[in-house]
Parts: C-alpha cells; sequence; structure tokens
C-alpha cells in the first residue's frame, strides 16, 4: 500500500513538472513574439496572437509564478500596415499654379510696372524730379489711358516664363527640403532656395523681360527713335531680326542677380514672415495671414533689388553708339549713376516699384496659396487643406 501510494506521488509529481515545463515553454514563446508590459523584474501581462494572457514573474518558473487567464483586449496584428504619406500636389500642377498666379497679379499691377520702368531709365535734368504722379499724368495726357497697359503682352509672358518657372522650382524645392518632422527649412536654407530658384527662373525669362523694358519705356524716346512693338511676339521677332539672337538675351547676368536677390527676399521673407504671423497665435493661415507676409515681403524686397534692378532696366533699356554701348555691366550702371546722379538715384522709382511689387506679391502668393488649396481639397480630398508649398 505504502509502495502505490508513493508511485501515485511521484507520478502526480511528474505531471505537475511537466505541466510547469509548458507554461514555462509557452512564456518563453511568449516573450520572443510578444512584448511584455514591462522589461525587469516583476509581474508581467504578456500577450499571445492567439488571444491568451499570460501573468507571470519574468525569471521564476515555479508553477505558482505562472497563472493562465482569458484575454479581455482586442488581438493585436504582427504585421499591421504602415500609414501611407498624405498625396501631395504633382510637380506639374505646381509650376502652373506659380505661373497662373504672376499672371493674375500682373492684369492688376501692368500701369505701375511701366511707371517704375520710365523713372528708372530717365537721366538726370534740369528742373523738379518727375513723381510717380507726374510721370501717370504725362502718359494719359500725352499717350492716352490705355498706354499705361502698353507692354501687357510682354509682361504676361514674363510670367509665364520666369514666374512659372521661379515659384515651381521654388515650391518642389521647398518640399524636398524641408525637415523629418514636416517643419519648414531654416530661414538661411530659404534664402537659398529662392535664390536657386530665381536664377533659373530669370534665364528662362529674359527675352520677355527685354521686350517689356523696352515696351514700357518706348514713349521716353523721341518720336523717330521708338521702335513702336504691337505685341510681344512682334518685339521677340523684330530683336531677332534686327539684332541676333543673342540680343534677347541681354542683360541676362544683371537679371539673374537681380532675381537672385528678389527670390532670396522676397520668397524666404514670406516664408518666415507667415510662419512668425501663425506662430504667434493671433491670425490662423488664411488670405489675412497671407496679405501680412506678403506686404512685409514686398517691403523687403523692394529695399535690397532696387539698385540691381536699375542696373538691369538700364543695361536691357541701352543703344548702341559708334559701336559702343552704353554701358559695360550692371556694376558700371550702379558706379555712373551714384556718380552722375547721386546715391539714392539707385532706389529712384522706389514709390511705383513698391506699390507694383507690393500689390503684385500680395496678389501673387494669395493666388498661389488658394490655388494650393482649392486642388487639395477638391482634388486630393484634404478637407483640412490650408494652402502650403510656401
Amino acid at each position: 500500500m505504502l509502495v502505490n501510494t508513493q508511485l501515485t506521488e511521484s507520478r502526480a509529481g511528474h505531471r505537475a513538472h511537466d505541466r510547469a515545463g509548458e507554461r514555462v515553454l509557452r512564456i518563453q514563446r511568449a516573450r520572443k513574439f510578444c512584448q511584455p508590459n514591462q522589461v525587469k523584474g516583476g509581474r508581467h501581462n504578456i500577450e499571445f496572437p492567439t488571444g491568451a494572457t499570460i501573468h507571470a514573474r519574468i525569471g521564476h518558473t515555479s508553477r505558482s509564478n505562472t497563472e493562465v487567464t482569458p484575454n479581455v483586449m482586442s488581438r493585436q496584428t504582427k504585421d499591421a500596415p504602415a500609414p501611407s504619406a498624405p498625396a501631395t500636389i504633382p510637380k506639374a500642377m505646381k509650376f502652373f499654379f506659380g505661373g497662373t498666379a504672376g499672371m493674375g497679379a500682373t492684369c492688376f499691377v501692368q500701369p505701375l510696372d511701366l511707371v517704375k520702368n520710365r523713372m528708372q531709365i530717365m537721366k538726370k535734368q534740369p528742373g523738379p524730379k518727375p513723381t510717380s504722379l507726374s510721370v501717370i499724368t504725362s502718359v494719359v495726357k500725352n499717350e492716352g489711358v490705355m498706354k499705361l497697359y502698353n507692354g501687357l503682352s510682354a509682361g504676361l509672358l514674363r510670367q509665364a516664363t520666369y514666374t512659372t518657372t521661379r515659384l515651381g522650382i521654388y515650391t518642389w524645392l521647398f518640399e524636398n527640403f524641408s525637415n523629418p518632422d514636416g517643419s519648414p527649412p531654416s530661414f538661411f536654407m530659404k534664402a537659398a532656395l529662392g535664390m536657386t530658384a530665381g536664377a533659373c527662373g530669370a534665364f528662362v525669362g529674359t527675352p520677355a523681360e527685354v521686350a517689356l523694358i523696352r515696351m514700357t519705356s518706348d514713349g521716353n524716346l523721341p518720336a523717330d527713335q521708338r521702335r513702336n512693338y504691337k505685341n510681344v511676339f512682334e518685339a521677340l521677332a523684330r530683336i531677332f531680326r534686327e539684332e541676333g539672337l543673342f540680343t534677347l538675351w541681354r542683360g541676362a547676368i544683371p537679371t539673374m542677380g537681380r532675381a537672385m536677390v528678389v527670390n532670396a527676399a522676397q520668397l524666404s521673407s514670406y516664408s518666415q514672415a507667415k510662419q512668425a504671423i501663425m506662430g504667434s497665435g493671433y491670425v490662423d493661415d488664411g488670405i489675412f495671414c497671407h496679405f501680412l507676409a506678403s506686404m512685409f515681403s514686398g517691403l523687403v524686397t523692394t529695399a535690397a533689388s532696387m539698385p540691381v534692378d536699375i542696373a538691369k532696366t538700364r543695361i536691357q533699356n541701352m543703344t548702341i553708339v559708334d559701336g559702343k554701348p552704353e554701358y559695360r555691366g550692371a556694376l558700371d550702371v550702379i558706379l555712373k549713376v551714384a556718380k552722375n546722379e547721386g546715391f539714392f538715384s539707385l532706389w529712384k522709382g522706389f514709390t511705383p516699384y513698391y506699390f507694383r511689387l507690393g500689390p503684385h506679391t500680395v496678389l501673387t502668393f494669395i493666388f498661389l496659396e488658394q490655388m494650393n488649396r482649392q486642388y487639395k481639397v477638391h482634388v486630393l480630398g484634404q478637407t483640412e487643406a490650408k494652402g502650403g508649398g510656401l
């Protein structure tokens, strides 16, 4: 009887030992495939893919430290798919939106562009200095109201080439150089991106720029010397036929230099101002925010770019006398203007330039931001979109 009792207890002990061993194996498998709530000593809740939870004291194998209870939590999937990145505006549409925004803005500010160009090519003469109002009055009185829009076709072509390229490249670079967490690049990176985009856009848009300068300043020439271009396409064809292909890119270097200054100042200051305005907490991302950022950007850009702009304008409008050009380059223009007309003549036409550049900047960025937003809402289905890209 005693032997039978001992045999029975021995068998029970073996069965208990086997059950404890099975539980240890289950714990080890759980540690391999699942993540415990804690990683060091103490009690742990280990979830199995099969839907059971083991409460165990890791590092101990005794039966008293291992309990199995039903799982009341939802089953977890081991291979959950990673969230996909939100859809973005195609590159071609970014270029299209950039050009369209610039062309829309030009329709409003073309008269101010004409006034600015005429004031910049005026040489120092006896008598009172011309003002924006006096130039506008003279144009309307002597040439008619519609002459204020002389060169509009060239202005639109310039926007279709220059602005399409610069804003398309800038928005593309801006997204690519944004930080991994989605925050915008630093101010100096924005300036570098703006300079790159501006130089590319300026080279593409120089022929239209040459035609624009000549068409808007034609009224300053004596009647027998006026070119009287009918539209931008005739202007380009005549320049090519009468003066050669490379005349279309006359002043390309100062034009690209001006564009680098303008875009480094304009695009980076706009992005930075918009970021600061939104960060203040007083103004949300919207048209009013875009307006404030654009006006600040226009002021910064005007002050920074005017000396380079006046050099570009005079080179593109200069005549060749006895086989010699009037100016040897942008630096020669700046030095001669400062010497003969005074240092502050480098900012001649500041008022019409700002009143042209300010509204043009405002309208361009508002149009661009709204087109970006509408595309995201109606095409990409992002109902909470706020514009973006700048």
